[in-house]
């Protein structure tokens, strides 16, 4: 029966449109997370960055973004890209709708998912990245990469949406991949751009040698603070309605993120000797990312054991840089891209037919069909934004370049870029003649560093 303006659901209307706010304020909370982790010298960059990012996917999800993710199907694989060009269509509520909410509500809500997607990536190269060069990366690969995927895995037709019996073949019934809020759109997809990037720019200047610790952990910290209270949103929102959907998952989002955080910190006691701030706020956002696409398919004991194993796996998959040798700076490969893995597959392994998607996992009788769906959609997203990214950063580089230079870097992306400073001290105290001091002894460590 169609619905109409007049019966529309008010209540939803006004949860869709809260969460839409709170994944806003999510950003900014991203900017405060990673500013934090950075050095004070690049600190305003790198919230520059993310911030930059949100403003320019906001304007292309007007244009193209929108209806290469949510229009008509072609080939499973994007939605027309000029479908909706303006979006003019979508300002009053078709007569024949059947959505509880307005399409603008929907419109407004998924922009937010696409602007800190592409902001996640630039953790990855804090420290050395050109800003003009780094905002031409977020426009193509938001087009090229995000808004096709978001396609893939949310679009009424997408290759690995939810029921299109594409991956049919791999199972031995009809099993739809799950993933409620993001797990492969967002954080593996970011995560594995991420990575692609750190192989690209290289690694610090001095980096692993010099110490490159987080300059104010307290931005750290109110950082994952709001990125917490504002993932109720992204979680919970995703449900579209104010029901019993929304309920189950931002329960579940609480507690596999409590689990995470002490988790994290066990790890690091046993591992370092010392539970550290910095670590309770990556446990934090380790626990939300790997929630974010099983939170509607698991019961609370699930999501608590899927926030353990991320807490664990996240605390010694940051560590893995430094084997491996790329320079992920403030860990999106480590927490990200492993979190949103770790949460993908798991829900092959612990979904319970309970919660609200109504599937079943390995350890619930379900057999092995969802778990090989969920990897194969894990793998494709991985590979397809990891490659994509490699290539066009490499153009990129080899064109208008995208590292500053040794100069740039030992003095601050913030001074040379921006013309600003993070903190104005004056002439007295931490910013007197001693600053200086410190300032020449770190050049110096650095230089020493990259001859190295």
């Amino acid at each position: 029966m169609p619905l109409g303006e007049e019966a529309l659901n008010t209540g939803d209307t006004a949860w869709l449109l809260t969460s839409a706010a709170l994944v806003l304020l999510m950003i900014p909370g991203l900017a405060l997370f990673y500013g934090g982790m950075t050095r004070a010298k690049s600190t305003l960059n790198m919230m520059m960055m993310v911030m930059g990012a949100l403003g320019l996917v906001g304007i292309l999800w007007v244009f193209w973004g929108y209806s290469m993710a949510f229009g008509t199907d072609v080939w499973g694989l994007v939605g027309q890209p000029f479908e909706y060009f303006g979006l003019d269509q979508l300002l009053s509520v078709a007569e024949d709708s059947e959505s509880t909410t307005p399409p603008m509500a929907f419109v407004a809500f998924q922009a937010m998912f696409a602007c800190i997607t592409v902001g996640l990536i630039a953790g990855a190269i804090a420290d050395r990245a050109r800003f003009g060069t780094w905002m031409i990366f977020a426009g193509i690969w938001a087009t090229v990469v995000y808004f096709p995927v978001a396609h893939w895995v949310w679009g009424e037709g997408g290759w690995i949406f939810e029921g299109t019996g594409i991956l049919s073949p791999f199972t031995s019934e009809d099993v739809g991949v799950i993933d409620f809020a993001g797990g492969t759109a967002v954080h593996i997809n970011a995560g594995a751009a991420a990575l692609a990037l750190a192989f690209v720019l290289g690694k610090r200047l001095g980096w692993p040698k010099t110490p490159m610790k987080p300059h104010n952990l307290t931005l750290v910290m109110i950082g994952a603070g709001l990125l917490w209270f504002g993932w109720f949103g992204f979680n919970a929102g995703s449900a579209l309605a104010a029901d019993n959907t929304a309920s189950v998952v931002f329960f579940n989002t609480f507690v596999a993120t409590c689990a995470a955080a002490l988790a994290w910190l066990l790890t690091e006691k046993i591992r370092d000797g010392h539970a550290t701030s910095l670590g309770a706020a990556s446990g934090v956002v380790a626990g939300l990312v790997a929630i974010t696409p099983s939170c509607s398919a698991v019961t609370p004991v699930g999501a608590i054991i899927i926030g353990i194993v991320a807490g664990v796996l996240c605390a010694l998959a940051v560590g893995m840089k430094y084997k491996l040798g790329y320079d992920d700076s403030l860990d999106v490969v480590g927490v990200h891209l492993v979190g949103g893995l770790v949460g993908t597959l798991m829900i092959g392994l612990v979904a319970s037919d309970l919660a609200p998607a109504g599937a079943s996992g390995l350890f619930y009788g379900g057999g092995f069909d969802q778990l090989i769906v969920q990897t194969i959609a894990a793998v494709a997203v991985l590979l397809y934004s990891f490659v994509v990214a490699l290539i066009l950063g490499k153009i990129l580089d080899l064109t208008i370049g995208f590292r500053i230079s040794e100069d740039e870097e030992i003095t601050g992306v913030d001074r040379t870029t921006h013309a600003e400073v993070a903190y104005e001290l004056g002439t007295s105290g931490a910013g007197g003649k001693f600053a200086g001091v410190g300032a020449a002894a770190a050049a110096e460590a650095e230089r020493e560093g990259a001859s190295a």
